[in-house]
């Protein structure tokens, strides 16, 4: 793997985690980002942001290289083998896991490195820089450990089977050679307002073999057996890491800032849950078998949203709160140099009307599922629907978030729609007070403005906003979500129109157009998915499969995507893993099955 000026490519990164926070490794086996205790908490590594000042946990062969790596079967530990002229070692990596429920009292980051053949010289460094590399670490030795501390916040490494390093300009290091047949482990646990716990090798051995025993189990529950198993568990995995487990939400991504383009300002936090993402994140849950996390990930969401209903935040915190004030942090360089670093986001306070479509969708989901809902809940659905009912005249800022002047994207209107069916729908089954003459009334109102309003003749194609007549990526979700009868005229020239306009090979772009915010961005990776079972819906099932195998085909080297790609050159950009690009890859893949099988039934 080549570095440029110290960053690596993102494509090469890999993720592991413990269902509270998650580490990116690089290729080349350093630790590039890691935020401790949670997703959203500063960062102790933050190389991927700064690759001089931000921080590691680096490990590499001192002589050149080549590295393979793979996920073990099933499961989200790491295994990176690199080859040398003298010999070849194995390097597991893994945030552990407790002995009963999946999560330690600690974060714990294991590292073991064991010689395959001949002998490998090593070295590794250790780098902590808390709080986005702003605050000073202090780091001492004691019990024969490396103790990192920065006001409540603290590391230890314990070594074991390795010399213990030194320590010069707040860097421990060290170096050892690794023969055939020996092994070396690093321990990194973390604590944040607690004790901190000394790890013994052998409780470390323990918790990685529980670990990787763990995650194939889990794994063993995905109800699909179609043509792409291998991507649907990789993504099924991947998104559970996402998953924070003490709430049951799912973040965006376990990174920011990470550039929509390089050298450019499109970088933002992702590391949070978008209500955006929550009627694809339990729509694939319930699909792919996960009772368990759909249920926990329904009831987030609801309890979350209580803080602002009936209006609803377009994020929330993982703990359920809205706090997301977002600024920028000036001392660190950026990706490639790709400045403003930026933690927090502002489309928290946005008018988003989408989000009330994939809420109530959400909410259909889920009843559908579980066959009830409590009285409260009920109501509480009952006056979001309200809410929609008197505010869908409204301009927003649309799904993708634009910072212009809010307008009339259709999109949204689309999913207001959305939201009032499903209240409806709700009515008829009892779980919601039934107001459904008023809703469907509105519903009516929508319909007729989406018809007359947001569809260009021209064009041939639904627009991206009233004033706005072009195509937009977005619009692929109105096929997906009901609104009207995929393979009806309109909505199959409104596929022609996307393809032609935003489509560049297997990459689709979300619109082109202005949208407030200098500079240029990648193809996103979500919408070529949302286009697969588009076309699936519309009853295009050999155009889905090609664009399908050929997607699956540009992950990286472990299964895993970013949000974004630049169609020149396959480089990823944006922020990664990419939560909503896995979520499409899953309900594509049992989308095309759901159709075909529909297609099978009707004749």
């Amino acid at each position: 793997m080549e570095r440029i000026d110290g960053y690596a490519p993102i494509r090469d990164y890999a993720l592991v985690g413990d269902g509270r926070t998650g580490a990116l490794i690089a290729r080349d086996g350093s630790v590039d980002w890691l935020c401790l205790p949670n997703f959203d908490s500063p960062s102790v590594f933050a190389r991927a942001l700064d690759a001089e000042t931000g921080g590691s946990f680096q490990l590499e062969p001192t002589v050149p290289y080549e590295a393979e790596r793979r996920y073990l079967d099933n499961s989200n530990v790491l295994e990176t083998t690199f080859t040398t002229a003298q010999g070849s070692l194995r390097l597991t990596d893994a945030m552990t896991l407790s002995d009963d429920h999946g999560l330690s009292p600690m974060r714990e980051l294991v590292r073991k490195a064991e010689g395959l053949a001949g002998t490998v010289p090593l070295r590794w460094s250790l780098e902590p820089r808390f709080c986005y590399g702003e605050r000073r670490t202090r780091i001492e030795r004691r019990s024969r450990r490396w103790f990192a501390t920065c006001g409540s916040d603290a590391l230890v490494l314990s070594i074991c089977d390795v010399p213990d390093g030194s320590v010069a300009g707040g860097i421990v290091s060290g170096e050892l050679e690794l023969e055939q047949g020996s092994g070396a482990l690093w321990s990194l646990s973390a604590s944040h307002a607690e004790p901190l716990v000394i790890v013994g090798r052998d409780d470390a051995e323990r918790r990685l073999a529980r670990t990787t025993g763990f995650w194939p189990g889990w794994a063993g529950g995905i109800e699909y057996e179609g043509p792409w198993r291998d991507a649907v568990v990789r993504s099924a995995l991947l998104l559970k890491l996402l998953v924070f487990a003490p709430s049951g939400a799912m973040v965006a991504a376990p990174t920011t800032s990470l550039p929509e383009w390089i050298g450019g300002g499109r970088n933002w936090d992702y590391r949070y849950t978008w209500l955006r993402d929550a009627s694809w994140a339990l729509d694939a849950l319930l699909r792919l078998g996960f009772r368990d996390e759909a249920h926990a990930f329904f009831w987030w969401l609801m309890h979350a949203s209580r803080l602002t209903q009936p209006e609803l935040q377009v994020l929330y915190r993982i703990d359920g709160s809205e706090r997301a004030r977002e600024r920028e942090l000036p001392w660190l360089e950026g990706y490639r140099g790709s400045r403003p670093v930026r933690i927090g986001n502002g489309a928290a306070q946005q008018l988003q009307l989408d989000v009330y479509g994939e809420m109530l969708e959400s909410i259909w989901l889920y009843v559908q599922a579980v066959g009830h809902l409590d009285a409260d809940t009920g109501k509480e659905a009952a006056r979001i629907a309200d809410w929609v009912a008197n505010h869908w005249r409204e301009r927003d800022s649309g799904i993708w978030e634009v910072r212009r002047e809010p307008t009339h994207f259709i999109q949204s209107k689309a999913l207001c729609w959305i939201a009032l069916d499903r209240a409806c729908l709700l009515a008829e089954h009892g779980v919601l007070p039934d107001r459904s003459a008023r809703w469907r009334a509105a519903a009516d109102a929508l319909r007729e403005f989406i018809e007359t309003e947001g569809w260009d003749e021209k064009l041939g194609s639904y627009v991206r906003a009233t004033d706005l007549r072009e195509p937009d990526a977005g619009l692929l979700t109105l096929p997906l979500l009901g609104y009207g009868d995929p393979k009806s005229d309109r909505m199959r020239s409104t596929i022609d129109t996307i393809e032609r306009e935003l489509r560049k090979g297997p990459y689709v772009y979300r619109y082109l157009g202005d949208d407030g915010v200098g500079g240029a961005e990648g193809a996103f990776l979500t919408c070529s998915f949302w286009l697969v079972e588009a076309l699936a819906h519309a009853g295009r099932f050999d155009r889905a499969h090609a664009l399908m195998d050929e997607l699956v085909g540009l992950a990286n080297d472990l299964g895993l995507y970013s949000e974004e790609v630049d169609p020149r050159t396959g480089d990823f950009l944006g922020n990664f893993p990419q939560a909503l690009t896995h979520l499409s890859l899953v309900n594509a893949a049992i989308g095309i099955a759901d159709a075909e099988a529909a297609e099978r039934e009707a004749a």
